[in-house]
């Protein structure tokens, strides 16, 4: 499924709610549901500078396409690494660079981050492009 096709999802789940407690339940409930992070990963390489909370995050690359898994020590931040995930593993290095990632305005998340989780979220954005980067580079 294409970056695109995921965000239209994302949107049209969010959409599903009214109220923003509503969607910060469910952003809890995607951070609960995310694959567990396995404990060989939670190093210091895979911790995101700019994130106020820690946050974890690991990719590698699999038949063409980047792959990723993530945690964090809170609950709304592990919700939104689930997003990013879900919205960008699996697809190829070039559609991830390339991705405007629109979701995140479309589903008001942007305007209901605290600074420090809104910065938190661009350096997890960037993080990820720059795997995306790195990944195409080892494929030239």
């Amino acid at each position: 499924m294409t970056i695109e096709k995921i965000q239209n999802e994302i949107v049209e789940e969010f959409g599903a709610f009214d109220e923003w407690m509503d969607k910060y339940a469910y952003l809890i409930e995607l951070g609960n549901d995310l694959e567990p992070f396995d404990d060989k990963y939670r190093v210091q390489q895979n911790v995101l500078d700019g994130c106020q909370s820690k946050v974890w995050l690991h990719a590698w690359m699999d038949d063409g396409k980047v792959y990723y898994m993530g945690d964090s020590d809170a609950i709304i931040v592990k919700g939104i690494v689930a997003l990013m995930i879900r919205a960008l593993s699996g697809q190829e290095p070039q559609d991830i660079i390339n991705s405007d990632l629109s979701f995140i305005d479309r589903i008001g998340l942007k305007e209901h981050l605290s600074p420090t989780r809104s910065n938190g979220l661009l350096a997890m954005i960037k993080q990820m492009r720059l795997f995306a980067i790195a990944f195409k580079a080892q494929q030239a």
